[in-house]
């Protein structure tokens, strides 16, 4: 899809469709909602009159009415897309509802959509570079449908938006539209990377195509393997790599502009395990063909990536990916096995199925080697977090309050939900080891998502490190109004939030 930015009148564009964008100004909860439009028009009030009257539409998040032919307006269609509450109103909601607009411009067959950006004298908007980002964002993240390798797939792209906005905040305006449009690439690259399935997208593949993503946006990038997974001494990653045909890639990115300080440099370590059949302790047959996005973790560094070198911020940055498939073999590793790992810690393997944790300890390590002050890692970690969080939140994890305060700020900002749950010293007992340093695995199986945390906390060490498990959010199972069915690209946004948060 092909984003352009108007400043100009609505009303006098010709389109085949034009959203604009209502609240519920009701504030009685138990009255009957109130629509209003976000836009100064009367053309478009006298147009959508007849409807805000009858009670129909009710301006619910993603909620979206079409009127044919509105008089006055020089669009063939009216889109009415709802925000919510008035007092609800966030970057989020407008995510949201562009997202709403899309699909529902998709699902019609229109081909070329204009949205109308909310009038900067309406009392609810907020900040017109954020709400302008949000809007970019939610329509180039809705319109993809991730149906790649069906024969009988029809192209129902909508090939252009136009947002359309007032002359007085040009300069916002266009910060947030260019940003809009950095970031929804980014997230839409990650999300293309968790679709492919593991046939396809092996460790190597994983390298190749990050390697040409860096070689583009000026990235440096470098792409390593068994070789020097075992130069390094990475005991832990080799553990799980082992066990496959595939080779494992081991994928260092590092972006460091001029303005840069010396410190604090950031490190980026994603969980890649393209595929993931529980090795020896072998997962059930039901559902392990999900199993393909268990590198969304490393995906959604890569994308982070993808955006931190075309917004540039002040900051030095450095991703390291483990990427490995972990499969059962003569040659795979076993639970009761004890491993070393890259920084000289003992590893009791109680079950190979919490492979993700051990490929995360050695690259989290080996950022550090590499002069990394804070750190973050992302991973499809636990089921448990699932349970813990359902599937609307991803558990934030961390070792230093002000680092993770960074984070939590920035969610404001990315519009993506995560919830901090404890990774404090007395859940330690949970990952010790009679026989070696650590084990794998909690002693059972409560707290399970605390034990993971637990795990890569003893690799992280005394620097600043935040933990974020997206199992439960990195694949949206039931298709949303403002979002297909498939990978939902979680957390390249709020990545980048707290990346910028250092250059700020």
């Amino acid at each position: 899809m092909e984003s352009k930015l108007l400043f100009g009148d609505a009303v006098a564009f010709a389109t085949p469709a034009l959203a604009v964008f209502a609240i519920d100004t009701q504030t009685e909860k138990t009255a009957e909602p109130v629509p209003g439009l976000l836009i100064g028009s009367d053309q478009v009030e006298d147009a959508a009159r007849a409807l805000l009257a009858s009670g129909e539409f009710k301006a619910a998040v993603g909620e979206v009415a079409v009127l044919h032919s509105p008089t006055g307006l020089k669009a063939e269609r009216l889109l009415l897309v709802g925000l919510g509450k008035a007092g609800d109103l966030s970057a989020d909601s407008l995510r949201k509802g562009s997202g709403a607009a899309a699909r529902a411009a998709k699902a019609r067959g229109i081909r070329n959509l204009a949205i109308a950006a909310p009038e900067t004298e309406t009392p609810a908007t907020i900040d017109p570079a954020l709400s302008t980002r949000a809007i970019v964002e939610g329509a180039e993240i809705a319109e993809p449908d991730f149906d790649t390798y069906r024969s009988d797939r029809k192209d129902r792209s909508v090939e252009s938006l136009t947002l359309i906005a007032a002359e007085a905040q040009r300069t916002a305006v266009q910060r947030g539209f260019d940003e809009g449009r950095i970031v929804a690439a980014a997230q839409n690259f990650a999300r293309s990377l968790v679709n492919e399935p593991g046939n396809v997208l092996t460790p190597t593949e994983l390298g190749k195509r990050t390697k040409a993503m860096c070689d583009t946006a000026g990235l440096k990038c470098e792409v390593f393997s068994s070789e020097k997974i075992q130069e390094l001494k990475m005991g832990a990653f080799w553990a799980v790599a082992k066990g496959s045909a595939e080779p494992p890639a081991l994928i260092v990115m590092t972006y460091e502009p001029a303005n840069a300080p010396e410190a604090p440099v950031l490190g980026l370590v994603g969980k890649g395990i393209t595929f993931d059949t529980g090795g020896i302790s072998i997962k059930p047959a039901d559902g392990m063909e999900k199993m393909k996005y268990d590198m969304a973790g490393a995906a959604a560094m890569i994308g982070a990536m993808h955006a931190i070198a075309r917004l540039k911020p002040a900051v030095k940055v450095i991703s390291v990916i483990c990427s490995a498939e972990n499969m059962p073999d003569g040659s795979s590793y076993k639970p009761g096995d004890v491993v070393t790992a890259m920084s000289g810690k003992t590893i009791e393997v109680v079950n190979t199925d919490a492979e993700g944790r051990l490929v995360l300890s050695d690259g989290l390590h080996y950022a550090k080697t590499l002069g990394c002050t804070h750190l973050i890692n992302a991973a499809t970690l636990t089921g448990a977090v699932s349970i813990a969080l359902g599937n609307l939140n991803f558990g934030v994890f961390s070792n230093d309050d002000a680092t993770c305060e960074r984070f939590l700020d920035g969610l404001a900002v990315s519009g993506e939900k995560g919830w901090r749950l404890p990774c404090t010293d007395d859940y330690r007992d949970h990952i010790k080891s009679e026989i070696a340093d650590i084990m794998n695995t909690g002693k059972n199986r409560y707290g399970g998502a605390i034990s993971g945390a637990m795990f890569l906390k003893e690799f992280a060490g005394e620097t600043p490190w935040v933990h974020l498990d997206i199992a439960g959010t990195a694949w949206n199972e039931t298709p949303k109004p403002w979002l297909a069915y498939g990978p939902s690209g979680v957390a390249v946004r709020s990545i980048l939030e707290w990346v910028r948060s250092f250059a700020s």
